[in-house]
């Protein structure tokens, strides 16, 4: 396999993104535009029949009307006829067929009504040319509205794509090195990783050894030891060991690759989810069409006149067009996503809003979600009467000075926060799978792992290591000429809001559950702080996207928060997909939802702010298309025996009226 479906994948995905922001410009220009056609309209025809107080009429305006009503129809109800044809094509009828409905009944009846009074000008046959105009510059701005509250410039894809370099380091037969482009790489060549490299691709180390992050990838908090023999992943950083890796997958073969096929399948998956108020425009269309020709039907039988018949099924689709129900939901999502984003909440796909009040579990990422994300020192001391607690972390800032290892970086931080004075330390070397040691004061001093000192048979207190390891930390000790003086602890920091974030799901009956990359000691000690009852560890990015798969088989709503590569796959699976801000571009760019602030009780104030909007989306919708349940049959003429017909001004006003109740509902949405 090569780098091509890959190249393919990224860019497609890149171009999704521009499609997104092509269609917000789209829609802006098509609005602007449309108000500049629109002004003869709207001064020169009357509103459905009834001619307003700032109108004029004059010999020949009706053609100036017909001629930017039609400039209006195509050039600015296309999108919607387009989205149209798409949405029967798939024989799933919405907001954009029911736009259609409307515009094109509107002008096509106009058009037959100025044909009749421009062959008998006493007709006066009503046209529908204002209608036309002001449905279809209320439905691109409320199209513009919404898209530019969610607009999402991220790309998911691409960003994976770049944690990969351009070109590796391939060593030939003959031992001479050549630089080649990834794409020419093959399975079974070798390749030369320098220190600080990102890995080209996935492989086996045949030569060095070294440290890797893999953090970016699977979430595993920790620098890992590699050496000959140990598997590494294309993306992971190399830390500072030059290694040689024998090619084991490339393009799409490759670890990397795959977790970028998980997310795009995820994400195409939910884009299929149908939103409320599609529900509601299908069902709307589905009666208007019913209605409407129930209404010819009947009406043509009764009266004999075609006309007459006619006027009323078109009555019937006119106030069916919905006017209000255009920006019922874009005007609730622009005020929710501001609101959102006042409080630290970004949203970028509208329907987490609506899924949200739906969500059964919440399921997190331990590292960067629950936890800081980073190393601290929780605990060091001296082991013997010869060294001082102070002293003792001199030592071991003094040789991790020397190292770029995430622990050690921790390490000398925290000693300078102490304002430890360091120690001159010479004759500096990395014992392989052990750690640093150097010589101090003529004395070798030396960092090591609890396996170091089974297999030298030094003595240490197993029972105090298995209490501070039981708490999710990395204990070293150090040796001062072979004898154990001292040890330090360090562990990720649980922060301080995660414990009240799982008390507050609990109470709001939804069941938190911790995911993690990292091992099983680590993630249960996390769990028990927090109060979570159910946690995985030692998970890939695949087996997270899995568990979330498994649980949406079951009939459960899930909710994932993560920060890292390894949770993109994961949040794009997902009901809902949350994102914490300082986590990697790519899970950023895969979730629905992103925490600005990265401080999880945020999770709570999305579930609130979802709640409030959805409750009112629902409201206006109800103002939007609820006032049809009337007027819809008196439009088609239901009780004309008696008398009452709905005539077209005062399905006019029922309209105007639901339409500023619908802005005013909106402004009404508040968080707290």
């Amino acid at each position: 396999m090569d780098e091509h479906n890959m190249e393919h994948m990224t860019h497609h995905d890149h171009n999704q993104s521009h499609q997104h922001s092509g269609h917000m410009m789209n829609f802006k220009k098509r609005f602007w535009w449309s108000v500049i056609f629109s002004i003869p309209i709207i001064a020169l025809s009357p509103m459905m029949g009834m001619a307003l107080p700032f109108q004029v009429n004059f010999p020949g305006s009706n053609w100036i009307v017909l001629i930017f009503a039609t400039i209006i129809y195509f050039y600015g109800g296309k999108p919607f006829l387009m989205g149209a044809k798409s949405e029967l094509k798939q024989k799933n009828p919405a907001m954009m067929t029911l736009i259609s409905l409307g515009i094109s009944v509107a002008y096509f009846y106009s058009l037959y009504a100025f044909v009749l009074n421009l062959i008998n000008p006493s007709n006066q046959a009503m046209d529908f040319f204002w209608e036309l105009d002001t449905l279809i510059l209320i439905m691109l701005l409320g199209h513009w509205i919404e898209m530019s509250a969610v607009s999402n410039a991220g790309n998911a894809m691409q960003k994976m794509a770049e944690l990969l370099p351009n070109q590796a380091t391939v060593v030939m037969d003959n031992g001479q090195t050549m630089t080649m482009s990834l794409q020419e790489v093959r399975e079974g060549q070798k390749v030369l990783v320098k220190s600080g490299e990102n890995i080209p691709t996935d492989g086996v180390i045949i030569k060095g050894q070294t440290s890797v992050n893999e953090s970016m990838v699977t979430g595993e908090a920790q620098a890992v030891q590699k050496k000959v023999g140990d598997s590494v992943i294309g993306g992971s950083s190399n830390g500072d060991g030059t290694i040689t890796i024998k090619v084991t997958g490339t393009g799409e073969s490759g670890y990397l690759s795959q977790v970028m096929n998980l997310v795009s399948q995820a994400q195409q998956e939910k884009s299929r989810v149908e939103s409320l108020s599609d529900k509601v425009a299908k069902w709307l269309f589905y009666v208007a069409v019913s209605v409407g020709v129930i209404a010819f039907i009947v009406w043509i039988l009764i009266t004999k006149s075609f006309g007459t018949a006619l006027e009323r099924m078109v009555t019937v689709l006119i106030i069916a067009c919905p006017h209000a129900l255009g920006l019922a939901i874009p005007l609730v999502t622009a005020r929710s996503t501001s609101l959102g984003a006042q409080n630290g909440l970004l949203v970028k796909n509208r329907q987490a809003l609506e899924t949200a009040q739906h969500i059964d579990c919440v399921m997190m990422d331990k590292t960067g979600t629950l936890t800081e994300g980073h190393f601290k020192v929780n605990h060091y001391q001296s082991l013997t009467q010869d060294y001082t607690d102070q002293e003792i972390l001199g030592y071991f800032a003094s040789i991790e000075t020397h190292s770029n290892h995430p622990l050690a970086a921790s390490v000398v931080a925290y000693a300078k926060e102490q304002n430890i004075q360091l120690q001159s330390i010479d004759d500096v070397t990395t014992v392989s799978g052990v750690g640093p040691q150097g010589t101090i004061q003529q004395k070798t001093v030396q960092i090591v792992n609890p396996r170091y000192l089974k297999e030298h048979q030094i003595d240490y207190d197993t029972k105090q290591f298995d209490d501070l390891s039981s708490q999710g930390n990395t204990v070293s000790y150090l040796l001062v000429n072979q004898k154990n003086v001292g040890l330090i602890a360090q562990g990720d920091q649980i922060k301080p809001e995660s414990k009240q974030l799982v008390q507050q799901l609990k109470e709001l009956g939804i069941e938190p559950i911790m995911l993690t990359g990292d091992n099983q000691q680590t993630a249960q000690a996390v769990a028990k702080e927090l109060g979570i009852t159910t946690f995985h560890a030692e998970l890939l990015p695949q087996d997270k996207e899995s568990m979330i798969r498994d649980y949406r088989d079951k009939g459960q709503q899930v909710m994932m928060v993560g920060d890292g590569i390894n949770d993109a796959p994961a949040l794009a699976r997902a009901n809902v997909g949350m994102a914490i801000g300082a986590g990697t571009d790519v899970a950023i760019d895969s979730a629905d939802v992103i925490l600005v602030k990265s401080n999880p009780l945020d999770i709570v104030k999305f579930f609130t702010l979802a709640k409030r909007t959805s409750r009112k989306m629902k409201q206006n919708l109800w103002w939007g298309a609820g006032y049809n349940i009337i007027a819809i049959p008196l439009a088609a003429g239901i009780l004309a025996p008696v008398g009452i017909i709905l005539s077209p001004a005062v399905g006019a006003v029922f309209m105007s009226l639901s339409t500023v109740i619908v802005a005013i509902n909106a402004l009404l949405l508040k968080i707290d």
